[in-house]
């Protein structure tokens, strides 16, 4: 059962590669739209924000040395493709979405609109937030705790490629231990960059808690929704 009636998944744009090296692995974001279809079956409103960095990475070595706001444009542009095709895969699985850019290409998105965005969510549809805030020098981190805020979300589900927050690097130290739970002003003290400073210190002002959890784990998306021991619960 769902302890949250609205969330706001954070999907990393690596989260589509699965084991490919950039780009999109069809397997993978079929595995996500079914996981994502189970969250939606359990009545829960949905809305995602997705990152860039699958498609990005194919041509950051030619970024090398390009002017900040350029590459942070580029990078946006790369979120909306992984919009398109994850409403693509949910509309091959029957499910509804709708895609809403910060950056207007409105012959292939709709733009961001608050008011429409959460008549979707009401109406049981599934939203996608492209191109992150619209501005450059912010990550898709703060675009998650921004949107998160809008729509009214109760939590973001920050979702990564490690199973929750660890008091050091679970690859190098072999003793680091996962929380459970950890309290916003904790994670600061131990600075244990769980989001960009900016992202981070929205979500604390707004009381918006985040848990992180590994999205290549069977069923992490539905165990998080339920509430249960599922990767990290950051709380004020």
């Amino acid at each position: 059962m769902a302890i949250y009636q609205r969330v706001l998944l954070k999907l990393s744009g690596e989260a589509l590669m699965g084991e490919d090296a950039y780009g999109i692995n069809r397997a993978t974001i079929e595995r996500l739209v079914r996981d994502i279809g189970e969250v939606q079956q359990m009545g829960v409103q949905l809305a995602i924000v997705i990152g860039g960095g699958n498609i990005f990475r194919g041509v950051a070595l030619g970024a090398s040395g390009m002017d900040r706001a350029t590459a942070d444009y580029m990078g946006m542009m790369a979120t909306i493709m992984n919009a398109m095709a994850l409403q693509d895969a949910m509309r091959n699985a029957g499910i509804e979405a709708r895609v809403q850019s910060a950056l207007h290409v409105e012959q292939v998105v709709e733009p961001y609109i608050r008011p429409k965005a959460m008549r979707y969510l009401d109406e049981g549809k599934i939203v996608i937030f492209a191109a992150g805030t619209g501005n450059p020098f912010f990550t898709t981190d703060t675009a998650a705790a921004l949107r998160g805020s809008e729509v009214g979300a109760e939590v973001v589900l920050k979702a990564t490629k490690v199973d929750g927050v660890y008091s050091a690097d679970p690859k190098k130290d072999p003793k680091a231990v996962r929380y459970p739970s950890i309290r916003f002003d904790e994670a600061l003290a131990r600075n244990l960059q769980i989001m960009d400073a900016t992202a981070f210190a929205l979500c604390r002002d707004q009381g918006l808690p985040i848990r992180v959890f590994s999205i290549s784990r069977p069923a992490a998306l539905k165990r998080a929704v339920s509430g249960e021991d599922e990767g990290t619960l950051v709380h004020a």
